[in-house]
C-alpha cells in the first residue's frame, strides 16, 4: 500500500494528472467554507459517485469544473472507478468500503491542500 506522498509523487510523473490546479476562484471557495466543510463534500462525492459497485455513467460522473473536489479527483485519478482501478487498483464491480472511501478522501485532502499552499495564481 502506498503512502499519500507516494501517491502525489506518482501522479505528478502523469502529464494529464499533473495539469490540473486550483484556480483562484476555487482557493477562495474552500478559504470561504473552510477545509471541513470541502472534507465533507469530498466524502459525500465519494460515497455517491465512486463507492457503489455498478456506476451506469462510469468514466463521466465526475465534471472537470464546477467543485474544486472535482478538480482534485481528476488530478489525484480520483475521478471514476476505472481510475481507480488503474491507478490504485481497487476492484470493479464491488462496493467500496468505508476504509477505502476514507483512504481517497485523505488524498483528495492531501492534493487541496498542497494546492493552498502553491502561490502561483491561475
Amino acid at each position: 500500500m502506498q503512502t499519500i506522498d507516494q501517491a502525489l509523487a506518482k501522479l505528478q510523473k502523469s502529464a494529464f494528472r499533473r495539469r490540473f490546479h486550483l484556480s483562484v476562484a476555487d482557493k477562495a471557495y474552500i478559504a470561504d467554507k473552510g477545509l471541513a466543510t470541502i472534507r465533507r463534500h469530498a466524502a459525500d462525492f465519494v460515497r455517491q459517485r465512486l463507492a457503489p459497485a455498478q456506476i451506469t455513467n462510469d468514466g463521466h460522473q465526475t465534471p472537470m469544473r464546477g467543485h474544486p473536489v472535482f478538480i482534485a479527483q481528476h488530478a489525484t485519478s480520483c475521478c471514476c472507478r476505472k481510475c481507480l482501478h488503474r491507478w490504485y487498483h481497487l476492484p470493479l464491480g464491488i462496493a467500496l468500503t468505508a476504509e477505502q472511501q476514507e483512504k481517497i478522501v485523505n488524498l483528495l485532502m492531501a492534493w487541496l491542500q498542497q494546492q493552498m499552499e502553491d502561490d502561483v495564481p491561475r
